[in-house]
């Protein structure tokens, strides 16, 4: 190889990969210019700017991706759910769970409906994949069996028995093949095995080894008609989804030598997750080292590298960006979070998918759901920032227009002049030991008290943890109806006004506002102020150890999914532990997601926010407790009948 093409290698590796820039042009002027050219003399020229990359229509791409800060709704599966997969052509959604069941949802233009369930394997369901058409699914597990399934009908129409375990499979054929080509990996050896789908044989019509090392993931290109595979050692490899050999016609290089496909094996990493853009012309892949790589397909170049492994998302916590940055103690148990999904072998792996333009990546971290720009290399939007409890995982993306059946002309020409007004792009995303398929649209939830019972649909019968936090603490004596609804704490800073929840946690309402109509409260310090955090009350004793409740025992918590510590300005009790609930209640002034299904949620500050800031803002001692004593003078209740 000459000077020059090695030259060009390294240039055309290194020209957009993330952290790594060219130095900039050698400007007139400077000591290195003087010397290459030190025989000119006059004025010089001004240094070259490098011009920032621009995407055209950057804000028309936006728009037809999701933009909402919180899922607007989620659905149910019996167990944890690991796969998702869009069949956007039929306006079908595919999700399977761990314990082998299969379930069809159908795009409509107000949501989505369940279509049809299947017990599809008796062991996990490790894998989906689509033909390119979305006209066929195969799931496979570790129980040695594969079923495909006629997407458009929702019905299984092959079983496949192997005589290994599949690692993973992906169909590769092109409209009008005879045969439905699905090539399946065997998690053991390297061996890939094509069957016909259609046809149903339990035996293979070719196996091929393109890997030296079992296959971990695979996806096909149907533009270039190859399909690219990644084993466990890191190696990627093109092979012809025709004839199983390399596809020199489809790329434009000679050699591997020439490209980045080295890159995983060369970072000591693998992958299971593999995804192709639409246009056939880039690939991504999540390793296992927290990296996104985003290659180009017919030269095997790296195009981007992100890193969002846990010390790149420690760094970015310490910066000063608010796009990045999270409240310490909400970081904290996310990176605790982070961790224990890596060390879970079973936990699905991350995927990073394109838009249908391909000019925009997505993609799950830590802090939410990324979407970034290719072209200008900055990340455009963060779903799902304040969703606190789910850790998101695996992604697809719908960016159709639900179909409504027969059409008429004069329908059919509305619906094209109004495509940019009805398009629903819907992002489906899985969640860490979640059994719920969470969807991202650009519709937030219903800002109401009961969004997130609204919001979290149970379409399958709910555990007993579903409904505990799902308020099954139920209705003290039946009272709920008759408890008050809100309340005046005077303190001696200023009233602060409250809004109580007794149908969701009457027990708690009724404990509260007995002790206040009492005058158990009148006098009492804040005993435990903290900046960032919040001011906590409710002890006659003025040191937290003290206070009982209205019963004279401890009582149980009771949780709701529609009361999370999901905002400031939160009335909640205080506790030592599951089911200590006494007297003792704090106000909190930040989100503190941490504490959801610890401390129970009774109530919301509605107005005296500038009360609760100011005590907030009062110098304390070492234990937090305010050196000027703050006192609630009493608390004064809506009467009930």
């Amino acid at each position: 190889m000459t000077d020059d093409s090695l030259k060009r290698s390294r240039d055309e590796s290194t020209e957009e990969e993330v952290g790594v820039e060219l130095p900039p042009p050698i400007a007139a002027g400077s000591v290195e210019a003087e010397e290459e050219d030190g025989d000119l003399v006059g004025p010089v020229l001004p240094p070259q700017l490098k011009k920032r990359k621009v995407l055209e229509h950057e804000q028309a791409y936006l728009a037809a991706l999701p933009s909402a800060q919180m899922y607007e709704k989620s659905f149910m599966h019996r167990d944890t759910v690991t796969q998702v997969a869009v069949a956007q052509d039929q306006d079908f959604l595919i999700t399977g769970s761990i314990d082998g069941h299969l379930k069809f949802w159908k795009k409509t233009p107000t949501g989505i409906e369940f279509a049809k369930h299947y017990r599809a394997h008796v062991g996990s369901l490790d894998g989906l994949t689509l033909s390119h058409d979305n006209s066929m699914l195969a799931s496979i597990s570790r129980d040695k069996t594969v079923k495909v399934f006629d997407v458009i009908t929702f019905d299984m129409i092959a079983m496949l028995r192997l005589p290994f375990v599949p690692s993973c499979a992906a169909f590769t054929f092109k409209k009008g093949q005879a045969q439905a080509k699905l090539a399946i990996a065997d998690q053991d050896t390297p061996n890939i095995h094509i069957y016909d789908a259609r046809g149903g044989s339990n035996e293979p019509v070719a196996s091929i080894q393109p890997h030296r090392v079992p296959v971990l993931a695979m996806r096909f290109n149907s533009y270039h008609d190859t399909v690219i595979s990644v084993d466990a050692k890191g190696m990627i490899e093109y092979w012809s989804g025709s004839d199983y050999a390399f596809p020199q016609d489809q790329v434009a290089f000679k050699m591997k030598l020439d490209t980045d496909l080295f890159a995983l094996a060369k970072a000591k990493t693998t992958s299971k997750s593999l995804e192709i853009s639409k246009d056939g012309s880039q690939f991504a892949i999540f390793s296992t080292d927290r990296r996104v790589r985003v290659f180009r397909f017919q030269t095997g170049k790296l195009r981007r590298t992100y890193d969002e492994s846990v010390a790149a998302a420690n760094e970015l916590q310490r910066g000063e960006s608010e796009l990045y940055n999270l409240e310490p103690i909400d970081f904290g148990r996310r990176m605790a979070g982070e961790k224990d999904l890596i060390a879970d072998p079973e936990a699905p792996q991350p995927n990073a998918i394109f838009d249908e333009s391909g000019n925009f990546i997505i993609y799950a971290t830590l802090l939410g759901i990324k979407v970034v720009n290719l072209v200008t290399n900055r990340v455009s939007r963060i779903l799902g920032k304040v969703e606190n409890t789910e850790r998101f995982l695996r992604l697809a993306l719908y960016q159709g227009i639900p179909k409504q059946g027969i059409k008429t002309q004069r329908q059919l020409a509305t619906t094209e002049s109004s495509r940019a007004v009805t398009r629903q792009p819907t992002l489906l995303c899985t969640a860490f030991n979640k059994q719920r398929l969470y969807l991202f649209t650009t519709q937030e939830p219903d800002d109401s008290d009961q969004a997130s019972t609204n919001r979290d649909v149970f379409n399958e019968k709910p555990t007993t943890e579903d409904m505990l936090a799902a308020g099954g603490a139920g209705v003290s004596e039946g009272q709920g109806g008759a408890l008050p609804r809100t309340a005046v704490i005077h303190s001696t800073r200023g009233d602060i006004h409250v809004k109580l929840f007794p149908e969701q946690c009457a027990k708690s309402v009724e404990n509260w506002t007995t002790h206040s109509r009492n005058g158990y409260y009148d006098g009492v310090i804040f005993h435990r102020v903290i900046k960032g955090f919040m001011l906590q009350t409710g002890d006659p004793l003025g040191d937290g150890t003290g206070g009982t409740s209205i019963w004279g025992t401890e009582f149980q918590d009771e949780f709701d999914r529609s009361l999370r510590h999901d905002r400031p300005f939160t009335l909640s009790m205080a506790n030592a532990g599951p089911n200590t609930n006494g007297s003792q209640f704090f106000i909190t002034t930040v989100p503190t997601p941490w504490l959801d299904n610890k401390h129970t949620v009774f109530g919301r500050v509605t107005k005296g926010n500038d009360v609760v800031i100011t005590i907030e803002k009062a110098k304390t001692d070492r234990n937090d407790k305010p050196f000027e004593d703050i006192k609630i003078v009493n608390i004064e209740v809506e009467k009930t009948n």
